[in-house]
């Protein structure tokens, strides 16, 4: 069983930077793969990245990459989501997920097990 609570969120503006966090209840974390998904208004939940148990392996959507970096920290449970160059079309509640199933190459394409409550991000033109 994994519990995930997000922080970070809030408002910022266009070309600016936030840092999601995401904290996770559990002894086995380091065996999780760990990812992000985002849900705008109006609009279905979309895969963003995710990291392998060691944190070795990352992948991304292709409109964040090389604006975002997914990392973890196994002797803290968490994993983070820095984001920088911020578009208003980043604008999304952000969930974390853990999935002690899936790769991370395939993190994109499953309903992971575990989800955070969200946090909203709002980047303002």
């Amino acid at each position: 069983q994994v519990h995930l609570v997000e922080s970070g969120g809030g408002l910022v503006q266009a070309g600016g930077s936030l840092r999601l966090s995401c904290a996770a209840s559990g002894r086995t974390f380091s065996t999780y793969t760990m990812g992000w998904f985002r849900q705008a208004p109006g609009k279905e939940r979309e895969f963003v990245a995710a990291t392998s148990w060691s944190g070795g392996t990352t992948y991304y959507t292709d409109s964040v990459k090389g604006r975002f970096t997914i990392s973890r920290d196994n002797a803290k449970n968490t994993v983070d989501l820095q984001m920088n160059s911020l578009k208003p079309e980043d604008t999304a509640v952000y969930y974390c997920a853990a999935d002690i199933h899936s790769s991370s190459a395939y993190f994109r394409r499953i309903n992971p097990e575990y989800w955070g409550q969200g946090t909203q991000v709002t980047v303002s033109s």
